[in-house]
């Protein structure tokens, strides 16, 4: 989407917002001893409170109102009431949603609990990694510099990254064009950021694989190699200078 009108940016504003609040409210609430499905059930409530919808139910009949993976799961983890929370676990929660037309998309991955099995600095180099891209966008930059932006930091705190998953462009729909902002330079792609954009920007930075699988549920995807992944996204505008960081309401870097 490239936005054109004031009541554009403000709707692209509102469902960002929600999705953001979403997502902190949902890291919040979880609990040691609590069902997947049951943290799901409080996201909703809270996009239904807002008037919006879940984003990957509307579009893919995903069987879940968010996605939430937890530990060696990547993405599109499916919520359960078999899946209970533990302390330590590597949770990443992904909230998108819809309301009046517009949307947008945000996740984050964090410890619950006391990290005892040191998954923070795995945490940290993915908001870092985020961090640096984002602060890199403006119009006229290459996508495929943003994904070296996003390799070199995972390499330099000993990490790899996922290279079939990827950010994308949001707005009237999920997922628009540009369709692969990538974690590492593609020296294929001469696309360029463009002012006005709305794209999502998110990291999968990775202890040890560097493909994403999926498995037999059809939606779950894990690592070729196993281990963990972290992710973090934001969805923001693109402008001549710094980006505008829709979803901040998330306070994924806090």
């Amino acid at each position: 989407m490239s936005i054109s009108t004031d009541a554009e940016m403000a709707g692209m504003r509102e469902i960002s917002t929600i999705v953001g609040l979403t997502l902190k409210k949902m890291r919040e609430y979880a609990k040691e001893g609590m069902p997947t499905k049951e943290l799901d059930e409080y996201g909703y409530e809270i996009l239904k409170k807002h008037g919006a919808k879940s984003a990957p139910f509307e579009t893919y009949g995903f069987p879940g109102w968010t996605c939430i993976s937890v530990n060696k799961e990547i993405a599109h983890g499916i919520p359960s009431e078999q899946k209970i929370l533990k302390n330590g676990d590597l949770i990443n929660i992904d909230v998108s949603g819809e309301r009046n037309g517009f949307w947008a998309d945000n996740g984050g991955s964090f410890v619950l609990g006391e990290d005892i099995h040191v998954h923070q600095p795995l945490i940290e180099a993915s908001k870092k990694a985020l961090f640096n891209a984002i602060n890199k966008i403006q119009d006229g930059i290459k996508i495929s510099d943003i994904g070296h932006i996003i390799e070199s930091e995972a390499n330099r705190s000993g990490f790899k990254v996922i290279k079939n998953l990827a950010g994308h462009g949001v707005g009237r729909s999920l997922h628009e064009k540009p369709e692969n902002i990538l974690n590492y330079r593609d020296k294929h792609d001469h696309q360029r950021f463009e002012k006005n954009s709305v794209v999502a920007i998110e990291t999968f930075i990775s202890t040890k694989s560097t493909q994403a699988v999926e498995l037999k549920d059809g939606w779950t995807l894990v690592g070729n190699r196993g281990g963990f992944v972290a992710q973090h996204e934001h969805t923001i505008v693109v402008t001549d200078e710094q980006p505008i960081i829709l979803t901040e309401a998330n306070e994924i870097w806090k």
